[in-house]
C-alpha cells in the first residue's frame, strides 16, 4: 500500500477532503523523523509499535576484492518494533473485534 492509497482510504473513510489528510500524514511523518534523526527519542505508539533508534559500534570491515581492511563509524539507524497487539493480529490470534 502506498502513501497515496493510504490517504485516498483515510478519506474515503472519515469523509475529509484528501488533500487535509495528505497534510496530516506528511506531519506526522515529520514528526516521526524529527524525533528521530534530530532528537534521537524513540516514538512509541500505543497498539501499533515503536520507532526507535539503533545504535551501532564501530567495528572493521573487509573488501575481500582488494584485500583491504575499513573501519565503519559508529551510527544510528532507525527501527520499527511492532506492538505485541498487532504481532497477534498478524499471526491471527486477535480478530479485529476483539479489540475493539
Amino acid at each position: 500500500m502506498t502513501k497515496a492509497e493510504i490517504v485516498k482510504a483515510i478519506a474515503a473513510e472519515t469523509g475529509i477532503a484528501p488533500k487535509e489528510v495528505a497534510t496530516t500524514i506528511e506531519a506526522f511523518m515529520e514528526e516521526i523523523r524529527m524525533s528521530l534523526a534530530d532528537q534521537k527519542e524513540n516514538v512509541y505508539l500505543r497498539g501499533f509499535g515503536s520507532f526507535i533508534v539503533k545504535h551501532r559500534a564501530q567495528k572493521t570491515a573487509r573488501n575481500i576484492s582488494k584485500n583491504t581492511t575499513l573501519v565503519i563509524e559508529a551510527h544510528d539507524l532507525p527501527a520499527f518494533k511492532p506492538a505485541k497487539s498487532f504481532i497477534d493480529r498478524m499471526d491471527g490470534k486477535v480478530t479485529v473485534s476483539e479489540e475493539d
